[in-house]
């Protein structure tokens, strides 16, 4: 596996292709946006048009499958951002990857701040090679993969859907979400503060395990290519099969993730009538 570009900012230890494929995911979902609302047309809409309403009507027939409609409409805009960040995320790792290489410590740099895993490993590498070798030492640096594939994205994901969730009950259905607290019987309130804990951590481990396992796995199918033409062979026709497998795992992730985000919701927001 290559390394990360992780550089120490302010005291903070900032992965720089996690921010530069956020950038990128961002702009792609931006300008898709643009596009497909640039030229409006109500006889004769555009392709892009027509994909950004099926895309509208898709995340209504979600939020209408876990709450009323009317309840639920507010939330239309923040689904239909997720499920196209979350698709186009997901999918940025699949079609290439850009790796740069690095040899010495004193050029793992980058404005100006080192790199550090890549330091590291430099320096364990040269401490555990045989002085009296001339093999070249080098360790590689990942910059293009899916920013879903990173467990802090995903989890930041969740945190917010979470925060925004819980805010929404106290809110807006403030004695229900108190009194389901202690539902059945008072003395299941530690449960059910383990079950709000346990669907934050599934909500942004699911999605980050299943992008990030789809792509170490791409990792190993290119190392066939090593052993040899039939590891070459073997090689091409695994990414054929996991690149298609991968789109279909990108796209059901963003669709659950949505889902249960307006089922959360759903949650805080209905009484205990309408359970």
């Amino acid at each position: 596996m290559h390394k990360s570009p992780v550089i120490m900012l302010g005291g903070l230890h900032i992965d720089l292709s996690i921010v530069l494929m956020l950038l990128v995911t961002c702009t792609i979902c931006l300008v898709l946006g643009l596009l497909a609302t640039r030229n409006l047309s109500v006889e004769n809409p555009g392709k892009l048009q027509n994909f950004l309403e099926w895309a509208v009507e898709f995340v209504q027939g979600l939020i209408s499958s876990t709450m009323d409609l009317k309840k639920g409409r507010p939330f239309l805009s923040l689904g239909l951002a997720l499920i196209m960040f979350l698709f186009v995320g997901n999918l940025l790792g699949l079609p290439l990857g850009v790796v740069t290489d690095y040899h010495d410590a004193e050029h793992a740099k980058i404005f100006g701040k080192q790199i550090e895993p890549v330091v590291k490993e430099l320096d364990r590498l040269h401490a555990a090679a045989d002085p009296a070798s001339h093999e070249e030492i080098e360790v590689g640096v990942a910059w293009w993969k899916s920013p879903t594939a990173d467990p802090a994205v995903a989890m930041g994901l969740a945190v917010m859907i979470f925060l925004l969730s819980h805010i929404l009950g106290i809110t807006r259905n403030t004695k229900n979400y108190f009194k389901h607290y202690f539902e059945p019987y008072p003395f299941f309130f530690p449960i059910n503060l383990i079950e709000q804990v346990s669907k934050l951590l599934t909500h942004g481990m699911r999605l980050f395990g299943n992008i990030f396992a789809g792509e170490v796995l791409i990792s190993v199918i290119l190392k066939l290519a090593a052993l040899g033409v039939g590891g070459w062979i073997a090689s091409v026709l695994g990414l054929i099969v996991w690149q298609g497998f991968s789109l279909f795992i990108g796209t059901i992730q963003a669709f659950i993730f949505v889902m249960l985000t307006m089922v959360y919701f759903s949650q805080m927001l209905e009484t205990h009538d309408e359970h």
